[in-house]
């Protein structure tokens, strides 16, 4: 029984670490890339990458069963590969969960690097700094309250996903059964008392998220 309760805690933690690592790195050399350039077709572009805010999660896992199903370019190669479908897996999981917390990381990451004195830039490559530099070293460290608030806010909603997560990973025990999705099922059975110490575990963790987040905004 003890098992049963916490294998989805364990399962959306790794989960949500995850896919927040993977959006942490995409969401800070996207949003590096994309601050303070102007070209042709960048407001499509970042309506594309904030998309996933706005569309019910239904519609990301139907979209993610497409992409990833395998009648798919890259359902037919995964298959290929490992010999399995990706759909119901715990990497269905990750990405499902990628996909709708990457807006805030991009966002936040975008907003951080948006706000550094271009100044100071210009200054590091008339000392001879190359973009490699450049980034390490004064894009990176001046960013950085930015880019942990967006970790942080992806790694909550990592957390919380359920809609793209049902539809495109399900609601296997012990595989792709996380947090969110166990809840829905112990309410379906009437389980209230579990469903409720459930939700307390994801309250407690997003509190603390959260909390994380004000103390550094306080700094």
């Amino acid at each position: 029984m003890v098992n049963d309760f916490w294998s989805p805690v364990r399962l959306s933690i790794e989960v949500a670490v995850i896919s927040g690592i993977i959006v942490l790195i995409v969401g800070v050399c996207i949003g590096a890339i994309m601050a303070n350039k102007r070209f042709k077709g960048k407001s499509m572009i970042e309506t594309l990458f904030l998309l996933p805010l706005v569309l019910p999660p239904s519609v990301i896992g139907f979209l993610l069963i497409v992409a990833f199903g395998k009648n798919s370019p890259i359902g037919r190669l995964y298959d290929w590969l490992f010999h399995q479908s990706i759909i119901f897996t715990f990497g269905a999981a990750v990405i499902a969960a990628a996909v709708v917390a990457f807006p805030l990381m991009y966002q936040s990451a975008k907003t951080g690097f948006e706000a550094i004195d271009l100044d100071i830039v210009g200054a590091a490559k008339v000392d001879g700094a190359n973009r490699r530099v450049i980034f390490l070293f004064i894009l990176l460290p001046l960013a950085y309250k930015s880019i942990i608030s967006g970790a942080i806010l992806s790694f909550a909603r990592a957390l919380g996903e359920f809609g793209a997560t049902l539809m495109f990973a399900g609601n296997i025990p012990g595989k792709t059964q996380t947090l969110p999705t166990a809840v829905y099922l112990a309410i379906d059975a009437g389980n209230t008392k579990l469903a409720w110490a459930w939700v307390g575990c994801i309250i407690v963790i997003s509190f603390i998220m959260l909390m994380i987040i004000n103390r550094k905004s306080e700094k």
